[in-house]
């Protein structure tokens, strides 16, 4: 017996949306490996809670091959088995996808305590023996984001007292100077080569930036995938009180 009209268009219809359905999982990876790969440099001071999120979206972009494999065959070949299994794999990404968007959200509105909070606890290590990779990161967060200390200069007087005060800091809290020949003098508060923002701020924006992605991505493509599922639901549906079956 064969499929109703308007089941034989949503057949038709399941077996496009698992083409797009492939595709959001290349562009969840792509979200979660680009996020990973921005934070990567800063790996030694971040919090752990930065890389589950994009690793947890890189992994749910992997399963999304095969999951839309099952949808495919099973909207084909008109499987009623197939294409339960894809209905129910549908609705635990949808629950993995909206769970991470929402921790991505989450992480957001957490972003700057948690990073201020890092830059606090490793600015003690910088310059140590054993705090190489902390000391690196640390140069090019001042650099790259234009900053120094966490909301001033001052923090690393701050942190560390037996090394640092206000005239004597990392010197990657200093601009380069421009045609300057011999001796250059930078940490000084009235210095209009000393960087007097807040790595806070800078980066904190930065890592925040990425955060927003991560939910972003996650919740809008749940959202997509939401009228995958009722697709795949009603042509189960559909499939079974039809008797159809691919044998």
């Amino acid at each position: 017996m064969a499929l109703s009209t308007s089941a034989n268009f949503i057949k038709y219809l399941l077996f496009l949306f698992n083409f797009f359905f492939a595709i959001t999982g290349v562009i969840i990876m792509a979200v979660g490996l680009t996020v990973q790969g921005a934070y990567h440099n800063f790996r030694d001071i971040l919090d752990a809670k930065f890389f589950s999120i994009p690793t947890f979206l890189v992994v749910i972009g992997s399963f999304i091959f095969v999951i839309a494999f099952f949808g495919c065959c099973g909207a084909y070949k008109e499987n009623y088995c197939m294409t339960l299994t894809f209905s129910v794999l549908l609705i635990l990404i949808f629950i993995l996808e909206l769970a991470a968007g929402i921790s991505g959200y989450v992480l957001r509105n957490d972003t700057r305590e948690l990073v201020s909070n890092a830059l606090n606890s490793s600015m003690k290590s910088y310059g140590g023996e054993n705090a190489g990779d902390i000391t690196l990161v640390w140069d090019e967060i001042q650099v790259d984001f234009d900053c120094c200390g966490v909301y001033n200069s001052s923090d690393w007087g701050r942190a560390n007292a037996a090394k640092f005060n206000e005239t004597f800091l990392p010197m990657t809290c200093c601009r380069q100077q421009t045609g300057a020949v011999g001796y250059v003098a930078c940490p000084d508060p009235t210095s209009a080569t000393l960087r007097k923002t807040g790595c806070i701020d800078s980066f904190g924006d930065f890592i925040k930036a990425h955060a927003v992605s991560l939910g972003a991505a996650g919740i809008a493509l749940a959202v997509i995938q939401f009228f995958g599922i009722l697709f795949a639901c009603y042509l189960a549906k559909q499939i079974k009180l039809q008797g159809v079956s691919s044998y």
